[in-house]
């Protein structure tokens, strides 16, 4: 089954995937055109989305079922383009320059148990490796399933598959000190002491505190979890990548009140394009 959908604000399918916040979205194809096909496993659900030319995109599924899924997870009911321009070039030619080259980024609503995961997993690592050891992890616990195009994938894995990993299984993910932390974010959550749906419904910084009384969860895992898993837009992460914008940037500091409650979205702007540098 294919449909086209119209999306009139911001969105960008390559940026989206090459901004460091999602590890499971697969480039399937590019055409002569150099458009480009994903596929997009999500909650045991998958999307497989591709470039139809303008702002058209072709999807494998009903515009009713992109409509009650997938325009929640792409974040569609807020208007990024209104976001950017809040930007005034004269008070922050930087970030007006960075918002308008990223244009088309977009904070996805992940799920937050995979988003707690997979920013454990990413810990002191490139993404190249982050995603070997997410997909590995996945063929191990995960359940197979099959794309609308008969390509086989596997699910993310619940917490009591994680919990039930030998030592020697979780060793194959390549995850080195962090296999205690996967661990152990599994035991909390399924035992409640760690509740996202909680701490999705707290201010920012009440999240990543929250998140940082768990043990090998430090500032910037916390801060990405906010960001990527709780939906919390106003969570500000901070890598190699920004502490350079913020030193070469904002040497007198960054305006973070003025920037509330969307920082989350202006720090993506600033990550991708300084990375693209």
């Amino acid at each position: 089954m294919k449909n086209i959908i119209e999306i009139e604000d911001d969105f960008d399918l390559e940026k989206i995937a090459e901004s460091g916040q999602c590890f499971r979205w697969q480039l399937l194809e590019t055409d002569q055109a150099g458009r480009k096909k994903y596929r997009i496993p999500y909650r045991n659900r998958c999307l497989i989305i591709s470039e139809a030319g303008g702002k058209s995109y072709e999807i494998d599924c009903t515009e009713e079922e992109f409509r009650e899924i997938w325009w929640d997870y792409f974040d569609l009911s807020t208007n990024y383009e209104k976001v950017r321009k809040r930007i005034r070039k004269k008070d922050d030619p930087f970030l007006y320059e960075a918002a308008k080259s990223c244009m088309g980024i977009r904070i996805l609503k992940q799920d937050p148990w995979e988003t707690l995961i997979s920013f454990i997993i990413s810990q002191n690592r490139n993404i190249p490796a982050i995603k070997r050891s997410i997909e590995i992890l996945c063929s191990i616990t995960g359940d197979m399933k099959k794309d609308s195009e008969g390509r086989e994938y596997y699910a993310f894995p619940e917490a009591d598959a994680i919990m039930e990993m030998s030592s020697e299984e979780l060793a194959e993910c390549k995850l080195g000190y962090r296999d205690e932390y996967v661990r152990l974010a599994a035991e909390n959550i399924k035992s409640g002491v760690l509740n996202l749906a909680e701490l999705s419904e707290m201010k920012a910084e009440d999240a990543i505190e929250g998140l940082m009384e768990q043990k090998g969860i430090g500032l910037k895992v916390a801060s990405c979890v906010a960001l990527f898993g709780l939906h919390q837009l106003d969570a500000f992460p901070v890598d190699v990548w920004i502490k350079k914008v913020l030193a070469n940037e904002y040497p007198n500091g960054y305006p973070k009140e003025k920037y509330a409650p969307y920082n989350g979205i202006y720090q993506q702007y600033m990550f991708a394009y300084y990375r693209a540098k």
